[in-house]
């Protein structure tokens, strides 16, 4: 399958997933929107993709929504019943959610590779990832405030669960440009690296490091890891508990002990 604003190749297991609308920036119309919410949910399905990479083609990594497809917001004013007008806005911005949730609902890990600007939507979008790396080059700004909006598809709701949420505030409040630097000291990004090249080889070999481990595993320590942010300990603990008296005695659990008792690397099914 192709898509019209995504590169999407396989290999090693790993999914590059390439933003490809450089021609506006990276900006996501309706189609880039749709198509992101499709790849996520193909992703999550095909058992021969263990982790993903999200990056971007051309300039910069994602200018966010594109603003026609923002103004076109505005023909709901022709719709007379205010009651009306406000469902069809509300259903437009569950909409776009949807295609952002589509990321963190992958029961795969996905890394996004970051370079020159993320900006609105794009910090939304990244929000959503497992783990964000940057060029040095790269920037990250909560934009809507400048346009007189709040940012409304997850960077309020996600950033303040790394970051610290006066941070966050003062990036939304501002709209200021955070930095490489700045992003790797607040813990918006893991890590960041020269140039986009280098930054590009560095995650490949991580998503590749993780894509040999086990993938049950893997499925398990995202869905783990993302119920413990939003539960307490205790619920954490039980839900841990639940999942791996289903999980546990896995083909996984027994190639990895022979494995390690014959000092070879474990292979693992899809």
């Amino acid at each position: 399958m192709t898509y019209e604003h995504f590169n999407y190749t396989v290999e090693n297991k790993v999914a590059n997933v390439v933003i490809n609308r450089p021609e506006k920036v990276n900006s996501f119309n309706e189609k880039t929107w749709e198509e992101l919410k499709a790849i996520f949910e193909r992703i999550d399905k095909d058992l021969e993709v263990r982790v993903a990479v999200l990056s971007g083609e051309g300039k910069l990594f994602c200018a966010g929504i594109d603003l026609q497809m923002l103004m076109s917001v505005k023909n709901v004013e022709n719709v007379e019943c205010a009651g009306r007008r406000s469902e069809k806005i509300l259903s437009f911005i569950h909409e776009l959610q949807d295609c952002i949730n589509a990321i963190e609902k992958c029961s795969k890990p996905v890394l996004a590779a970051i370079h020159n600007g993320c900006i609105g939507g794009g910090v939304d979008i990244v929000a959503a990832c497992d783990m964000r790396y940057c060029s040095d080059d790269a920037y990250f700004t909560i934009k809507e405030i400048d346009m007189g909006m709040v940012a409304d598809l997850g960077t309020l709701q996600r950033l303040p669960k790394f970051v610290k949420p006066a941070v966050v505030a003062e990036m939304a409040f501002t709209g200021r440009k955070v930095g490489a630097i700045e992003a790797k000291e607040i813990g918006l990004v893991n890590n960041h690296f020269t140039d986009k090249e280098t930054m590009l080889s560095e995650v490949q070999k991580l998503a590749e490091m993780i894509a040999s481990k086990s993938p049950i595993s893997i499925r398990g320590t995202k869905e783990i890891l993302r119920y413990t942010r939003d539960h307490s300990v205790a619920d954490g603990l039980h839900h841990m508990a639940v999942w791996n008296s289903a999980m546990l005695l896995s083909d996984d659990l027994t190639a990895a002990f022979m494995g390690a008792m014959n000092k070879q690397t474990p292979v693992f099914k899809d």
